[in-house]
């Protein structure tokens, strides 16, 4: 079998017709449909006494208004709670239009339809909603003190309460071992909200044909669009068809699901009998989509004369907003993968989930890890500025050692299971980074800063996913799976990947994700687990369809399939390469045929003498075809894990900031395409700094958000992106047949550690809370005079 694609940097197949507009995005399909609209609460906490419709009711193409009493009691009630949890004991959805209450701007109210956008918003526009406004909750302070209510059935806003903790190896609890270690330190850390912000917004667009409903969603979880819609609307599963087309960009935000407009767009197209399309508008994704990050950390810690952590306690105060549809993932991340590379000797941890009158709170690329990765790595660092060590020396006496894999940290993760690390070597992802960056050589001055941060990342977690392989009679490969694409290079890897259990040339393979039509079953893209769940069912559907070409193939060579290999489409005996069959014939004789329809399908007719009569054409236990479908569930999550540098100057007189140098390593197993793992982690890492230096959610008191438009909330140009220098450690996973790890979050996770690192070593003065402006760390300076 040919090995020579995986591991190789193979360009990326998609980009061609990406790049060249012939990508087909949900705003490019229906375009004959009737477009919707929605008039949106501009109140963060109201009461409904009224909404009149009539003003718009002589809209010429108006088709149709709709309000949440409008819709049949399956479609009416609260959308569903994701992923229940014990710790989330006041757990609250949204319906899919407002009813008697909003609690965020942008909370849709009525849908309304008509024959095209501009008529539907124009009608939004004359429709009257009668608000009573109520005092709003906004921030996580005001959020505690309970005086106001976001929810009148949830006493002090509280939605969950989670606390884990594990002891020394003494049984000496955290506390305990913190107040008697012989160094101990307290603070607080804070992390703002920010927001995904894809290319392409969300977007639905939904047909029914009286019996069979297709809906397109714009989603990073087409099969969990289809059971959600499916429920709604009380539908047969095998009634309703979802597709995700091209999507631009997901990062999180699209794992939700459904959303309202999933719900709505597919019912109002039922009910009218009609095409119905939505696609989300800039200030809808900013107002009405979902936000993420927002925490207050207090953290104490315990620690001896080299900087060993003996006892860690950290409470964290966390906004998830309005609802929690997908319930408390986000702090149950922070919380567990707060621990990083590191041997902790004792650790608490507890957190407390609030709501506000915000937008709701789901993941966004590095769904909690950003927070956590801050927490613990401001603490390294704090203990060696305590100490006067250097950061590097405390992170490495901390560091789990490679003998010590796999490393129970003795927590339970999101995914339910054990957090066990299952592979890494942290000292020598170090020591390549310090070389990386020039870590030794760096000079420290007034406004030049170098920064460090480690982090370990969670990837591939389950249930499962699953693959669908095929050999066609012209020797094509048709690989199918059920998780969705938002430009992470999946059709080019999962290629490979097939190519390369297969021994095919790469050109020959064609990937389709995102189709239930083509794969049913199937959980979703999110938490950097493609290549490692998809790309595992892949590679076991391959082994299944090699094994049974071998099969075949010795009987037309005569040969013992033990000593047959593939290679370049061709069966062969090993050693005897003139005794050879090709994959496209394999492909037709595994399919017994009665009619012919061209000269390589006779070969697998009755009478073209191939078949043994002493046997059924098809034997038993066997399947038509050269096709195998499989699934791999991993057993627990993979651990990935990397390191960053960051070397930054600030303006003496400006503050400005600038990131002059960022290197990382970065160990995700087994690489498939070292350069699409690059390609993910320099856009993590432009995505990070943005969330470091530019990029926040900013309220005002009555709950409204200020600067929700591309004018006002700011994203880094390619200007303030420095080069990204990379290098890779492989530590193979054992946990799945291909020892890969995930690697779509890790640019992103730790950049904002990193930046405050550097900052800190700048400017002499403690960063603890990011984002960081130039005109905050222009009050910093001040504060310091």
């Amino acid at each position: 079998m040919t090995t020579r694609l995986f591991g190789e940097p193979v360009a990326r197949r998609e980009d061609p017709r990406l790049l060249t507009g012939q990508g087909r995005f949900l705003d490019d399909l229906g375009q004959d449909a009737l477009a919707a609209a929605f008039v949106r609460s501009p109140h963060a906490h109201a009461r409904i006494r009224d909404i009149d419709v009539t003003p718009a009711l002589d809209v010429p193409g108006l088709v149709a208004i709709y309000t949440w009493e409008d819709l049949p009691e399956r479609a009416g009630r609260a959308l569903p709670l994701l992923i229940p949890h014990p710790a989330l004991t006041h757990g609250r959805t949204a319906y899919p239009l407002a009813r008697d209450v909003v609690r965020h701007v942008g909370e849709p109210v009525v849908m309304v339809v008509a024959a095209d956008r501009y008529t539907a918003e124009d009608a939004c526009g004359l429709i009257e909603v009668d608000y009573e406004p109520l005092k709003p909750v906004v921030g996580l302070a005001e959020a505690v003190q309970g005086a106001q209510l976001v929810h009148e059935d949830v006493p002090g806003n509280v939605g969950a309460h989670l606390v884990q903790e594990v002891a020394a190896a003494d049984g000496r609890g955290a506390r305990e071992a913190i107040e008697t270690a012989p160094h101990t330190l307290a603070f607080r850390l804070d992390i703002e909200r920010s927001a995904s912000m894809p290319l392409e917004g969300r977007g639905v667009y939904a047909r029914w044909d009286g019996r069979d409903l297709r809906v397109y969603s714009s989603t990073q979880t087409s099969t969990s669009v289809r059971m959600a819609v499916a429920a709604a609307l009380g539908l047969p599963l095998t009634q309703v068809e979802v597709i995700a087309p091209d999507v631009g960009g997901g990062f999180g935000v699209k794992i939700v699901h459904p959303w309202p407009e999933e719900v709505l767009v597919p019912w109002a197209a039922m009910t009218l009998g009609r095409e119905v399309k939505w696609a989300e508008d800039r200030r809808e994704h900013f107002i009405s989509s979902a936000h993420e990050r927002a925490q207050i950390q207090h953290v104490r810690v315990g620690f001896d004369d080299d900087g060993r952590v003996l006892g860690l306690d950290v409470t964290i105060l966390h906004d998830h907003g309005a609802y929690t549809p997908y319930g408390i993932i986000v702090p149950i991340v922070t919380s567990t993968q707060l621990l990083g590379p590191y041997r902790i000797g004792a650790y608490r941890v507890e957190f407390t989930a609030v709501y506000t009158n915000t937008v709701q709170v789901t993941p966004y690329r590095g769904a909690g890890r950003p927070q956590g990765v801050f927490c613990m790595e401001r603490t390294m660092d704090k203990i060696a500025r305590y100490l006067g060590r250097d950061r590097t020396a405390v992170r490495e006496v901390n560091f789990i050692g490679p003998e010590e894999f796999p490393y129970d940290q003795g927590m339970t993760f999101q995914d339910g299971r054990p957090l066990i690390y299952d592979s890494g070597n942290y000292p020598e992802m170090l020591r390549m980074l310090k070389e990386l960056i020039g870590w030794d050589e760096h000079v420290r001055r007034p406004g030049r800063g170098i920064g460090i941060g480690c982090y370990v990342e969670g990837t591939g977690v389950g249930p499962y996913e699953g693959g669908h392989v095929q050999i066609t009679s012209d020797g094509r490969v048709h690989v199918s799976t059920g998780l969705t694409s938002q430009g992470q290079g999946h059709e080019t890897v999962f290629a490979q990947i097939a190519a390369t259990e297969l021994g095919v040339p790469v050109e020959r393979v064609s990937v389709v994700t995102g189709d239930t039509r083509r794969f049913g079953y199937a959980v979703g893209t999110f938490a950097s687990r493609a290549a490692v769940v998809s790309g595992n069912a892949i590679a076991l559907a391959c082994r299944k369809v090699r094994d049974k070409a071998l099969r075949i193939a010795a009987e037309a060579l005569e040969a013992d399939p033990a000593d047959l290999d593939i290679a370049d489409g061709m069966v062969h005996v090993a050693g005897t390469p003139s005794a050879a069959i090709p994959l496209s014939t394999v492909a037709v004789l595994a399919n017994p045929l009665r009619y012919a329809f061209d000269e390589e399908t006779a070969k697998a007719t009755q009478f073209a003498g191939t078949a043994d009569p002493g046997r059924p054409p098809v034997a038993e236990g066997e399947e038509p075809g050269l096709e195998g479908r499989d699934y791999y569930s991993p057993i627990r999550a993979t651990f990935a894990s990397g390191m960053h540098a960051a070397i930054v100057e600030t303006d003496p007189e400006t503050a400005e900031i600038k990131v002059v140098r960022y290197a990382v390593v970065h160990d995700c197993g087994r690489l498939i395409n070292p350069m699409i793992v690059e390609g993910q982690i320099h856009g993590g890492v432009a995505q990070g700094i943005g969330g470091a230096l530019y990029e926040r959610m900013v309220y005002d008191q009555h709950g409204q958000l200020v600067n929700a438009s591309f004018m006002d909330f700011l994203m880094p140009y390619a200007t303030e992106i420095p080069h990204i220098e990379t290098a890779h450690l492989e530590t193979p996973s054992p946990l799945n047949p291909l020892g890969i790890k995930g690697a779509g979050e890790a640019g992103v996770i730790p950049v904002s550690a990193v930046i405050a690192s550097a900052l800190e070593d700048a400017e002499g003065i403690e960063i603890d809370r990011m984002p960081i402006s130039p005109s905050e760390l222009f009050a910093l300076r001040a504060g310091m005079q």
